[in-house]
């Protein structure tokens, strides 16, 4: 799989997280990296970046498109963050979701209560206001 580094406010990403209900209005004002990948042959299959709070990093806006999904793409994609993230001197991942909760358990991250959240993380748009209190919170090591 390839990644290449896009802009968070990029038409195509944009669209993509709108048609998956994700959130995209704090996207412009992200620290994040976010990515396009693609498979061997250049064919597009998803999207996903990753915010660093220090030792902490919410991985967030990973979004399939319906005709790539049931092919590993979602799992490759959380995987390849997680290593950005561990890479770049992260410890812990982070993700809030409404309705992926266990895609996410499959690859090893657990529930924690919202308040458990790092500071900094709790204070980001996303955990603050976008993700509604309903949202599962997880976490998991960003070492494979």
């Amino acid at each position: 799989m390839e990644a290449e580094e896009i802009s968070p406010i990029d038409a195509e990403f944009d669209a993509i997280l709108r048609s998956a209900s994700l959130p995209t209005e704090d996207l412009g004002m992200s620290n994040g990296t976010f990515f396009r990948f693609s498979d061997r042959q250049g064919n597009r299959v998803g999207y996903g970046g990753v915010e660093l709070y220090g030792k902490d990093a919410l991985l967030r806006s990973i979004a399939v498109p319906p005709e790539t999904r049931k092919h590993g793409h979602g799992s490759a994609i959380t995987r390849l963050l997680l290593r950005y993230a561990d890479i770049r001197g992260a410890e812990a991942g982070y993700v809030l979701t409404t309705d992926a909760a266990p895609f996410f358990g499959k690859l090893g991250f657990h529930p924690i209560e919202r308040t458990a959240l790092p500071a900094a993380i709790l204070a980001t748009p996303q955990a603050s206001t976008l993700c509604p209190a309903t949202a599962s919170v997880l976490t998991r090591s960003v070492s494979i």
